[in-house]
């Protein structure tokens, strides 16, 4: 199936930059969120990388409008009617995604492939709110931040997802410059089944005052050679999203190493979610 139109729900840190990377490869793009200054800003955000990719020599300027020109911001729904993918990437929250893919389900045409952006909830639980016979076209298409920039998808197939709608989004990976790697309908998928307990653990040393955040980012820069620390790492993230994620996490699968710590709640309750609000582990500058 050629994919030429793509749906974007969702114009937020995941959002923006997916309808970004489709764009760029000449995809006509809808960024849709329900409020249109929320979508407008999703585009707003797009305009702000190019225009940085421009400055650095990676783009010309008729480049640069040429995919901001392939990018509509909506607040309408039923502009899903012409897209031949529809990819959710909405808060990290099982209600509201469902509600979101039963009202996508009653507008989108029938040849649409459904991707939804979860980084950690069940295929198979989001595909309920789909008619059975879309089902086949469901699937988990994981994108990783900052979209432009990281070069992986995790793609998830549900019990009902059929081998031409996998072969369709790995086909689509290709253009996009992106490598797959395909991960069973388990809590947290791949990656993040292997990173939450990394987080969770720099944040339980945390709190166990076992060093300060910037020794702990340290010790993970310098002595495991990763390329950010893993305090550092979840401010950038969200510390809801980590949140979340870690919650699904250990209702799937128990074990505490994917307990959510006490520091990572607490953050979250007192609205300190990160680079995002200007504080978590670390206090960071407006703008």
């Amino acid at each position: 199936m050629s994919i030429e139109r793509v749906f974007v729900a969702g114009a937020g840190l995941m959002g923006h930059g997916i309808a970004q990377v489709h764009a760029a490869i000449g995809k006509q793009v809808t960024l849709y969120e329900p409020e249109l200054g929320r979508a407008r800003a999703g585009r707003d955000r797009i305009a702000g990388n190019l225009e940085r990719a421009v400055a650095k020599g990676r783009l010309s300027e008729q480049e640069r409008q040429a995919i901001l020109d392939r990018i509509t911001p909506t607040d309408r729904l039923d502009a899903v009617a012409d897209a031949d993918l529809v990819i959710e990437a909405v808060f990290e929250d099982v209600e509201v995604k469902t509600r979101l893919w039963r009202e996508l389900d009653a507008l989108a045409p029938g040849r649409a492939i459904f991707a939804t952006n979860t980084s950690s909830i069940s295929i198979d639980r989001l595909a309920r709110a789909l008619a059975p016979s879309r089902r086949p076209a469901f699937v988990g298409m994981h994108f990783f931040s900052p979209v432009p920039v990281m070069p992986l998808i995790e793609l998830i197939r549900g019990a009902a997802t059929a081998d031409e709608t996998e072969a369709a989004i790995r086909g689509l990976a290709a253009e996009l410059g992106k490598q797959v790697i395909v991960s069973a309908d388990r809590p947290g998928f791949i990656v993040n089944r292997i990173l939450m307990p990394l987080l969770a653990e720099a944040m339980r040393a945390y709190e166990e005052k076992l060093g300060t955040a910037e020794d702990i980012d340290t010790g993970a820069r310098v002595g495991l050679n990763h390329p950010m620390g893993p305090l550092e790492l979840a401010d950038f993230i969200g510390l809801d999203v980590c949140l979340g994620v870690m919650k699904v996490l250990h209702e799937g699968l128990g074990g505490e190493q994917f307990r959510p710590p006490k520091v990572l709640v607490e953050l979250v309750a007192a609205g300190h979610l990160g680079q995002k609000t200007g504080r978590g582990f670390y206090t960071y500058p407006r703008g």
